[in-house]
């Protein structure tokens, strides 16, 4: 082949320079081939990323920016499985939820709250959230009572939904009181977490009838 466009091309510019110019031409090509080779072997070897649910809600985005309505905050420590102490000194209470008791004093420690306060720290310690307001700006004990958001991950219902907490909540802040009930009702179907049958005898689960009657969880440590 090298030899039939070194004739051809001959004619034109001369053996030499026709041997020349096909060297060239022919380099360059081995070149482009090597090139397009390498990077389809690249792509077919590249293994594909497996993204797990649990790496999603404890990653929030580069840049986290306030969706909800309320405002961002660095958490520097984790108090318990709802409780939350962010930059600047405030402790902020999760509402809507409530998980079992590790730091009470004069209680013991309850069943499943280790697990509740070591998922609590694995998704918000030193991560930036969102903190949404309900209606009650705080509790009896001064904390700030909020909603908390990893991206559109609501943690309060994450918990929940995992079998972390389960739902303890009072009017007025009773914003997304359907949706706890709802990731409650899931988690007991799918006996998760503390619903597994290790920590019987469990409360009863809150129902839309029995919040009006039913003590407000943010008025517990």
């Amino acid at each position: 082949m090298k030899k039939i466009f070194t004739e051809a091309l001959s004619s034109f510019v001369g053996k030499k320079k026709a041997t020349s110019i096909v060297g060239i031409f022919l380099l360059i090509a081995g070149l482009i081939y090597s090139f397009s080779l390498q990077n389809s072997i690249t792509l077919q070897e590249a293994p594909t990323a497996q993204v797990s649910p649990a790496f999603v809600v404890a990653s929030p985005s580069a840049t986290p920016m306030a969706g909800h309505g309320g405002t961002l905050a660095t958490v520097v420590s984790v108090v318990d499985g709802d409780t939350i102490k962010i930059e600047g000194g405030e402790v902020v209470r999760y509402i809507g939820m409530n998980t079992p008791e590790t730091v009470a004093p004069r209680r013991p420690v309850e069943c499943y709250g280790k697990e509740a306060s070591a998922k609590n720290k694995e998704l918000v310690q030193g991560k930036t959230v969102e903190l949404e307001k309900d209606i009650s700006e705080r509790d009896t004990f001064g904390r700030l009572l909020r909603y908390v958001w990893i991206g559109d991950v609501l943690l309060n219902e994450y918990l929940v939904r995992e079998g972390y907490a389960q739902v303890s909540t009072y009017p007025p802040d009773v914003k997304y009181v359907d949706r706890l009930l709802a990731a409650q009702r899931l988690a007991v179907e799918e006996k998760k977490g503390m619903w597994s049958g290790e920590c019987e005898p469990i409360a009863p689960v809150v129902t839309p009838e029995q919040l009006e009657s039913t003590p407000s969880a943010t008025s517990t440590p």
